[in-house]
């Protein structure tokens, strides 16, 4: 008799958001990669220094709770088992950039977006929605997600204090990880996704990022 539970998209939704509570709220702390930061010592920021920071440092934490939840609801919905471990190292790595970045907000005295659960929710049904469509299109998914997340790190390293090189070595280091998340779906058989589709993710990603640096 087989008694191995299966488990429903709706579970693993359940699943899913218990694991992005366990890491935003409890203080468990996972096995996860040392803080690129950790050996940094530069804290001496002004008041509109940490401000600005804690902003975007924020956004980042969203990003990072919408990728658990993306990778989580392609997980479930892909066909190939190399698919599913693509997802599940991704996220795993992904976690890592969820811790650093709460730490980093932790140092600044500021706290992680309060909408954190609505992006959870709607980026799992994203990302589900995207393996229901085939694992091409879901590499596919990825590999813009990644690359429009680079974008925004670019972006956020521009518009960091100078001084505040605590924060630039963590975005550096995601970075770094995000091209690498890129890189293995284009590699596994990505298929490039339509422009309307890429520009439809540009402003649902722009809409995320302008409430979370304020909420």
């Amino acid at each position: 008799m087989n008694t191995l539970r299966q488990y429903s998209p709706l579970d693993q939704l359940v699943i899913g958001f218990d694991d992005l509570l366990r890491a935003t709220i409890t203080s468990e702390t996972p096995k996860i990669r040392p803080n690129p930061a950790i050996s940094v010592n530069s804290d001496d920021l002004t008041v509109g220094m940490r401000r600005q920071s804690a902003c975007l440092m924020r956004i980042n934490h969203s990003g990072e709770v919408s990728a658990q939840a993306l990778y989580q609801g392609q997980a479930v919905t892909a066909n190939n088992p190399r698919v599913q471990n693509i997802m599940q190292e991704s996220a795993a790595e992904e976690i890592d950039h969820l811790y650093w970045c709460q730490q980093r907000l932790d140092e600044l005295e500021s706290h992680t977006s309060y909408l954190n659960p609505l992006w959870y929710a709607g980026s799992f049904t994203l990302g589900a929605m995207a393996g229901y469509m085939g694992d091409e299109w879901s590499l596919g998914f990825v590999a813009e997600t990644e690359n429009q997340v680079m974008q925004h790190i670019d972006e956020h390293l521009e518009q960091l204090p100078e001084l505040d090189v605590k924060s630039r070595a963590i975005l550096e280091k995601m970075k770094l990880d995000e091209g690498k998340h890129a890189s293995m779906a284009i590699e596994s058989g990505a298929r490039e996704l339509p422009d309307m589709v890429k520009k439809l993710m540009s402003l649902c990603s722009k809409v995320m990022t302008k409430t979370a640096y304020w909420i």
